[in-house]
């Protein structure tokens, strides 16, 4: 079990590494920061995150800099938000996800973004203010320690974040005190497939590239349930190894771990009437 000491260690190295994404530019996936260029026009993000099943339309949705192209997946995708809904949105960056989500749940609506980085949340707040986003707010915190209320959220979506923390566990039970009975999640992240070799584990840059850190399927799985969480759902997508392979040219990590969508609903039913604020 990780010690104390070590999730602290691990904490500051990530903040660190996307403190300096969020001040220098995008990456390239969840890939080390660099690996794209820089790019004035924002093209070579852009077209990592069409990759990730984002359309045009969401792309040209958002300010430029909102999408910095850190992403695995679309949680939009796979959310299905509603007008009116409330959405948290773990590990926000830049405000990509958290925007286009605001866009979808609509006035009646409001997303939160939560992100441990401060230059990411200058970053996102100075984003949501370009965007006109009136219902978007940003928050400094940590996902293992959500400033968050109970039982406050509808949603909650994350886009290749969670295999960054080194308190998995605690991540999904926070999730779901926050949670409204019958509310779900909705995640884009990197799984592990297969048993990790430990000289992947041990690389600094495969744990802040979202490899070293990424959970066993099965393993996601049992948390999801011990948490709470029921109708766990965890597909993995194949096609995603490629992009990996990408990320970490000879490596092997491939072999070892890929992309999933995530989902888990909280017990319970949801209540949509005026009878809940009664």
């Amino acid at each position: 079990m990780t010690d104390t000491k070590t999730m602290d260690e691990i904490r500051g190295t990530v903040r660190e590494t996307y403190g300096k994404i969020a001040r220098e530019g995008g990456s390239c996936g969840c890939a080390p920061s660099g690996c794209c260029g820089p790019t004035s026009a924002g093209l070579g993000v852009g077209s990592t995150s069409a990759g990730l099943g984002y359309s045009d339309a969401e792309l040209a949705a958002v300010p430029q800099g909102a999408d910095m192209g850190l992403g695995c997946g679309n949680p939009q995708a796979i959310a299905a938000l509603q007008e009116g809904e409330t959405v948290l949105d773990l590990g926000s960056g830049g405000g990509f996800d958290a925007l286009l989500a605001a866009r979808q749940v609509g006035p009646k609506g409001s997303v939160i973004g939560v992100d441990m980085t401060p230059d990411m949340i200058s970053k996102a707040r100075a984003n949501a203010a370009k965007a006109g986003a009136t219902n978007v707010e940003f928050r400094l915190g940590e996902i293992e320690r959500m400033p968050v209320s109970d039982a406050s959220v509808d949603v909650i979506i994350s886009n290749c974040v969670i295999n960054l923390s080194p308190d998995k566990a605690a991540v999904f039970r926070e999730a779901f005190r926050v949670l409204r009975p019958g509310g779900r999640l909705a995640i884009a992240d990197v799984v592990a497939t297969a048993v990790l070799p430990d000289a992947v584990r041990a690389d600094v840059a495969a744990y802040t590239g979202c490899v070293a850190g990424a959970a066993h399927v099965e393993e996601l799985r049992a948390m999801l349930t011990k948490a709470g969480f029921g109708e766990v759902r965890v597909d993995v997508k194949e096609a995603s190894r490629a992009t990996i392979r990408d990320w970490f040219p000879e490596s092997g990590a491939e072999r070892y771990v890929a992309s999933a969508a995530i989902e888990a609903i909280k017990p319970g039913k949801s209540c949509c009437g005026p009878e809940c604020c009664a």
